[in-house]
């Protein structure tokens, strides 16, 4: 499901239930050994989604441990992220000569807890996320605004090193949906267009957005950071969101780093 939002070299692992073949490094069993049988299930489950994403980039399986914030600690070569909720996990990596960042997000589809939302929206958020969506296209966009907010801190977080805080992030977004060719996507909420043409029911249920950031960021490239874009779906129960930030390419073709706007989709898509 995951994949259908990444763009090419990327590669992902997912679970929708407990991977009971997921089998821990000492060094990462030694973090749960305390903890419930269900915490150690979702932490077993996602690392077993990694080792998966690393043997598809063709590298051997490693320890995933959590390091400052507890953001994942990859293999040298490797960026990516990791999400887990009820019923799935996934992992999403990429060799750092492609990307500088990946965030990712999985959330049920289900309405946030009374006053989460008002503590993560700003205004437009607010009055966007309380505008109901029925028919065919039902959404929760409480939920999707806070699986949006958490991929943009994935991406943050490891980009530029410092903290992040939910309204720090003005978020627009779009739908995918079905109309005459070069039509493109219909808006929710302002934002680029992004994503293939697809059925008119499932197009309500995937799309793009963009995250401008309202504090002031540097990359370690030392160029600025001020926006992301990504891309999401709702299937299956879950709402999914996801960021990557490409590396820039010199003259030459060389790799380097580059902190601006990510984007998300297969090219062309």
């Amino acid at each position: 499901m995951i994949e259908t939002l990444l763009p090419e070299g990327v590669a992902a692992g997912e679970a929708f239930g407990p991977d009971g073949a997921a089998v821990l490094y000492p060094e990462e069993a030694a973090l749960v050994a305390t903890s419930t049988d269900r915490r150690r299930e979702e932490f077993a489950t996602v690392r077993g989604c990694a080792r998966r994403a690393l043997d598809a980039l063709g590298l051997p399986a490693a320890p995933v441990l959590p390091g400052k914030r507890n953001v994942p600690q990859w293999p040298a070569g490797v960026v990516g992220s990791m999400t887990h909720c009820a019923g799935y996990a996934a992992a999403v990596l990429g060799r750092d000569t492609d990307l500088v960042a990946i965030g990712i997000d999985a959330e049920p589809d289900r309405p946030l807890p009374r006053g989460v939302l008002d503590s993560i929206a700003l205004p437009r958020e607010l009055a966007w996320a309380r505008t109901p969506v029925t028919g065919a296209g039902r959404l929760c966009r409480d939920r999707l605004l806070f699986s949006a907010k958490e991929a943009v801190y994935k991406t943050w977080y490891p980009l530029v090193g410092t903290e992040l805080d939910f309204e720090d992030a003005d978020i627009s977004f779009r739908t995918d949906t079905e109309g005459p060719p070069g039509a493109g996507a219909a808006g929710l909420a302002g934002g680029p267009a992004g994503g293939p043409a697809v059925s008119a029911a499932e197009g309500l249920r995937q799309g793009s957005f963009r995250a401008r950031v309202l504090r002031p960021g540097t990359g370690r490239d030392g160029r600025p950071v001020t926006a992301f874009t990504g891309r999401w779906l709702a299937r299956r129960g879950l709402v999914v969101t996801v960021i990557t930030v490409p590396a820039r390419r010199t003259a030459a073709g060389d790799a380097t780093p580059y902190s601006g706007p990510g984007t998300v989709g297969r090219p062309g898509r």
